[in-house]
């Protein structure tokens, strides 16, 4: 990405003095959230702050967790060695057109105009897409069209009985939605401001790079 764009977004977002995922009056990551599930064709998103996170989110969003089993192909060292802390056992044989729990793509400055090519090749209920590559920080995002895994997944993300919903009004309306453990996975509207602008400048270039030819 360019300095001076980086630089612009960064100060926009500085400027409103709101840099906590956990201010009411936050507008980056909802704006990241409807760029990547227009991108994807998912109904929903979770953004969480690293790779492991969507990860654990979309497990958890399915009520995968501890003594669980998946079957899931592909996955790298380090997938392997988080979700074995987790309890999670993961298996890669069984049939060739089995659903896996979750589809993962990594973005970087190469694929990152590829994000709905590659989002429609997917078939798991969850996708976690790793935008740590972008270069801003590690950063991830869970897209789903289930809204009862997007619930239980915000749930995990967030210290306290609450989502950044209820947290504000302290009124418990889905106790069953409650973790046992929570985690502080939330994403820094500082790193959602900088993905939204790759994202938002990805999708522009092939466009006028056809228009010229």
């Amino acid at each position: 990405m360019e300095l001076f764009d980086t630089a612009t977004v960064l100060t926009r977002v500085l400027t409103t003095g709101v840099v906590m995922s956990i201010e009411k009056n936050d507008r980056e990551l909802p704006g990241l959230e409807r760029l990547l599930t227009k991108r994807t064709g998912r109904a929903r998103a979770v953004l969480v702050n690293s790779r492991s996170a969507a990860v654990h989110s979309a497990l958890a969003g399915q009520g995968i967790g501890h003594g669980d089993e998946i079957r899931q192909r592909g996955l790298g060292e380090k997938d392997r060695a988080f979700l074995a802390w987790l309890g999670v056992t993961v298996r890669e044989d069984g049939p060739e057109d089995a659903t896996p729990a979750f589809d993962h793509i990594a973005l970087d400055a190469g694929n990152l105009h590829r994000l709905g090519e590659l989002a429609a090749e997917a078939t798991a209920p969850a996708l976690v897409v790793d935008l740590t590559g972008l270069g801003f920080g590690p950063a991830a995002a869970v897209l789903t069209d289930d809204p009862a895994l997007q619930a239980r997944a915000e749930r995990l993300k967030i210290f306290g009985a609450y989502d950044l919903r209820t947290m504000w009004t302290q009124q418990e309306d889905a106790a069953d939605l409650v973790p046992g453990v929570q985690f502080n996975y939330r994403l820094s509207p500082l790193v959602a401001a900088c993905a939204r602008m790759a994202l938002g400048q990805a999708t522009r270039t092939p466009a006028s790079s056809g228009a010229a030819s």
